[in-house]
């Protein structure tokens, strides 16, 4: 039997790389003797280029970049080779990265992830792949944009820093310094929503009030996006609201599709072809996946989807063992998961399941694996 375990992170309890020691010594107790491999993956979100760096055998580059308010971070992001770099904007933009009682998104900047990925030129990169989940912003990407040479300038041609506050002050857009590089470069934005720029679905209304807005804070950035938004359009002719995830991050999926040329794809598609996941399911017999909590979010753009369809178009089956299900869990079986089993084996509060989170997902493996035996059994008879 050879077995591939590539499960999500549990937030906050499990690491991927956890999940695969924590299956490996299950299957062993249960079957003894078995080939077991694993691969830690992301959808994109947070916890995506240390997954991709680690499956890789990558290394790490670290950069002095710019905070959400502007403030000095240190960031990292992930080199897989000489020409092939993995970013994620929350390292220099995220919400981590500000205190509650500073969360207000008139006033932070995607600025530092332009420095980063000025930095990655810098240092000869040309394919990058750019993760965008975990916003602190919601400034269009303005700061971004402005760190690689765009101006933003309001009605008296003055300069805008590229914070939220900025939007409504917009007045021309001007790309005549772009980082000449940009162009000879290749960059995949991974983003797994769709949501456009502006409107009830857009950038301000969804995530705004996640990242300290008020309804009175949320108002005014709305007003300024549409102002943005009018403006590309005039300048551009292109639309950022008939582009699947131009809201993204704050509205970053506009800057780095509109004025980069980056390309949308699928956060999870992504990973699996940057650590090469198709090739690791050649000779498997069994795929374990899983993630914190399945339910009917899994199908859109998760972890459990993407190996589950990918393990399912090379005729091998996969299973996922999760912390909880919640609603509408059972639809992740129409996207090649097999069958689903939960870490947590009884009643329990929240808190003792986090706390117990390697001991539950352990049992919880022996028991899936237990299961798997016993239909082996029965297949033999």
């Amino acid at each position: 039997m050879k077995f591939l375990f590539a499960s999500d992170s549990f937030k906050g309890t499990l690491s991927s790389r956890q999940t695969i020691d924590l299956l490996t010594q299950a299957a062993r107790d249960v079957f003894g003797k078995v080939s077991c491999t694993g691969v830690p993956v992301a959808d994109g979100g947070e916890g995506t280029a240390e997954a991709v760096v680690t499956a890789e055998h990558g290394s790490w580059m670290e950069a002095e970049v710019s905070g959400p308010l502007m403030e000095k971070v240190t960031a990292r992001y992930g080199k897989l080779d000489e020409k092939r770099a993995v970013i994620e904007m929350a390292a220099a933009s995220g919400l981590t990265l500000v205190p509650m009682e500073k969360q207000n998104p008139l006033n932070t900047t995607s600025y530092g992830t332009g420095e980063l990925i000025r930095h990655a030129l810098d240092q000869g990169f040309t394919d990058l792949s750019i993760a965008i989940g975990g916003s602190a912003t919601n400034d269009g990407g303005m700061g971004c944009a402005r760190a690689l040479g765009i101006r933003f300038l309001d009605a008296e041609g003055y300069e805008l820093e590229g914070r939220g506050e900025d939007l409504e002050r917009l007045s021309v857009i001007d790309l005549s310094g772009l980082d000449r590089r940009i162009a000879a470069a290749r960059i995949t934005v991974m983003c797994d929503v769709n949501n456009p720029l502006c409107g009830e679905h857009g950038a301000t209304r969804t995530f705004g009030a996640q990242k300290g807005a008020t309804p009175e804070i949320r108002d005014r950035l709305e007003t300024g996006m549409v102002n943005y938004r009018d403006i590309i359009r005039k300048q551009f002719h292109t639309d950022p609201d008939a582009i699947p995830g131009a809201g993204a991050a704050g509205g970053l999926g506009t800057a780095l599709t509109v004025f980069l040329g980056g390309e949308m794809k699928s956060g999870i598609d992504t990973v699996l072809d940057l650590i090469h996941f198709d090739r690791r399911l050649d000779g498997m017999d069994l795929v374990v996946t899983g993630e914190g909590c399945t339910d009917w979010q899994s199908c859109f753009g998760k972890v459990m989807q993407g190996i589950g369809e990918r393990a399912k178009a090379k005729g091998i089956p996969a299973v996922g063992l999760s912390g909880s299900l919640g609603r509408d869990a059972a639809k992740i079986f129409d996207h090649g998961i097999e069958s689903l089993m939960t870490a947590v084996d009884a009643p329990m509060p929240l808190e003792e399941a986090l706390s117990r989170a390697e001991e539950l997902y352990y049992l919880g493996a022996v028991r899936m694996f237990r299961f798997l035996k016993t239909g082996m059994a029965l297949a033999g008879k």
